[in-house]
């Protein structure tokens, strides 16, 4: 699911660019990509979509506040991965709203373990999505993956 995500950021520089999913899934099998795969990132991504649109605009947090996690949440997301999410909102690469999309993304992965190579894909996908602009270095550091992560790890 993973390489299909990179690899439709890589191929459709804007989300618009994207052909609908019927025809998406079929360049996705002509490149090779599994069934089961594109399914579930389409899917996936469907969802990215859904919330996009539902979402509603968030109050900007007080000066000095922080994001408290649910337990939920803090089994699914490793520090890391928390730490990470933190880092980028600080940095100015994402905002309240994005960071609970990338939070509600990363939870809704089924079968997968959220790693952070994994968050660094969703976190890309949103910005992606929402055709944010990004510096190059940002994206050089969301793209830069270890092969090993990828595999499926069911609960």
């Amino acid at each position: 699911m993973f390489d299909v995500l990179v690899y439709l950021f890589e191929s459709y520089i804007h989300a618009d660019a994207c052909p609908e999913t019927d025809q998406l899934a079929r360049k996705l099998s002509a490149a090779g990509f599994e069934d089961e795969e594109i399914n579930e990132a389409l899917d996936w991504l469907a969802g990215l979509r859904r919330v996009s649109e539902s979402t509603l605009p968030c109050i900007p947090p007080a000066a000095g506040s922080m994001r408290i996690y649910a337990d939920e949440e803090i089994a699914h997301l490793s520090q890391a991965c928390r730490g990470f999410i933190a880092f980028l909102e600080s940095a100015g690469v994402v905002d309240t709203a994005q960071r609970e999309l990338i939070i509600e993304r990363a939870m809704a992965l089924d079968g997968f373990a959220v790693t952070l190579n994994r968050l660094k894909v969703i976190v890309l996908m949103v910005l992606w999505q929402q055709e944010q602009p990004v510096d190059s270095l940002i994206i050089d550091e969301l793209l830069s993956i270890d092969d090993e992560e990828w595999q499926p790890v069911f609960h």
